[in-house]
């Protein structure tokens, strides 16, 4: 079955306004060298989909220089491959998108030239790792018009505003209702759909008709009993960003040897993201790390605890970091204590400097900022 993917690169961005002040959500950095849009394209070139549109909006600079022409995920390529839609107003509206549904109307003419039998669209706000080889079997087995995978789970103050779905035995979606209270059981909707090419056109172009506004409420639950629509479990890892706490959460999650596992240790799902030819880290004399990732190009002489360092990062004698995310460049100077601390890209941290946040509210530091 011959797949077109979708990302929506921006569509969350309102939620963790701090790190995308200037950037997109999917070029959030994450696990020491990725950023959030590595496994959504390597989910994608894992199962074979390589002809892939990027939809942004604002701020997406960031993304651009990271995603390039695609080449490193292997979509630099004469047909199909990576393709990017910068913003631009809807021929139906005098302004930029900001729901999914205005997002795809405003590529439907792209859609609708397609040669491919299913469209997988994509939030770009969460890591996981999805076969979607398995997904698209499953869709063609059940005959179904829309897939929507699903994670059942405990749902958590993460994951309101998502779909929760009643299915039947046959795994068919009958119902679905927004979450909105936590410590539940539920089929949390993962807002991944797979929908077959020609009835989504079909869709979206009666959904300027009808002047619909909803994707989940005007273009599936308003046709639920016209279509099938089936829902696929997901039972892998699945970290979804909507805050700086869970941020937080989320990266330091890696930290467990089971997750990371599960994100990064099966070679069929591999994650690639941008190669840099970064030399190895260094770690002198006087360096102790322990349970942290360290990215490549690091000089460490002082104490990581707990941390995520990203490529560059340096930490000086006699300096501390713990429970803290450092991107990258960034310098921690000798005999600086850092705790439960943020720090973006290309940050100075100067000697002597205590700096402490919690768990639930680490301190962030901005892109290019001294202290």
């Amino acid at each position: 079955m011959k797949a077109l993917g979708i990302i929506l690169s921006s569509i969350h961005n309102e939620v963790i306004d701090e790190l995308t002040h200037r950037r997109t959500t999917a070029s959030i950095p994450f696990g020491g060298k990725y950023r959030i849009i590595d496994f959504v394209l390597s989910n994608f070139v894992n199962a074979d989909i390589t002809n892939v549109g990027v939809l942004t909006q604002k701020n997406y600079q960031s993304l651009m220089d990271h995603i390039g022409n695609g080449r490193d995920w292997d979509l630099a390529r004469k047909n199909g491959g990576l393709i990017v839609f910068p913003p631009f107003s809807s021929t139906h509206s005098d302004f930029l998108y900001e729901t999914r549904l205005e997002a795809l109307r405003s590529i439907n003419g792209f859609i609708s030239k397609q040669t491919s039998d299913v469209v997988v669209i994509t939030d770009c706000d969460s890591v996981n790792v999805v076969d979607y080889n398995e997904v698209l079997e499953y869709h063609k087995e059940k005959n179904a018009d829309i897939t929507i995978i699903y994670q059942n789970r405990i749902a958590t103050k993460d994951l309101y505003n998502h779909m929760n779905y009643e299915i039947d035995d046959n795994g068919k979606i009958i119902s679905g209702k927004v979450i909105s209270k936590e410590n539940e059981k539920l089929n949390i909707s993962l807002n991944i759909f797979v929908i077959n090419r020609k009835l989504l056109v079909e869709l979206l172009n009666n959904s300027v008709e009808q002047m619909y506004s909803s994707f989940h409420r005007d273009l599936i639950f308003n046709n639920i009993n016209k279509l099938n629509v089936y829902g696929y479990e997901y039972t892998g890892t699945y970290l979804h960003l909507n805050s700086m706490e869970n941020y937080f959460k989320c990266n330091m999650k890696i930290l467990d040897k089971d997750v990371r596992y599960s994100l990064f240790g099966k070679n069929e799902y591999r994650i690639y993201t941008k190669v840099k030819d970064s030399a190895p880290s260094r770690y002198l004399k006087d360096a102790k790390v322990s349970n942290s990732v360290i990215g490549d190009g690091c000089e460490i002489e002082g104490t990581v605890i707990n941390s995520i360092l990203f490529r560059g990062v340096k930490v000086s004698k006699g300096a501390i970091v713990k429970n803290s995310i450092i991107m990258q460049d960034t310098v921690i100077d000798s005999n600086s204590k850092i705790e439960y601390i943020i720090a973006d890209k290309n940050v100075y941290i100067s000697k002597d400097l205590n700096l402490n946040g919690c768990e639930k509210e680490p301190y962030y530091i901005s892109k290019g900022k001294s202290l």
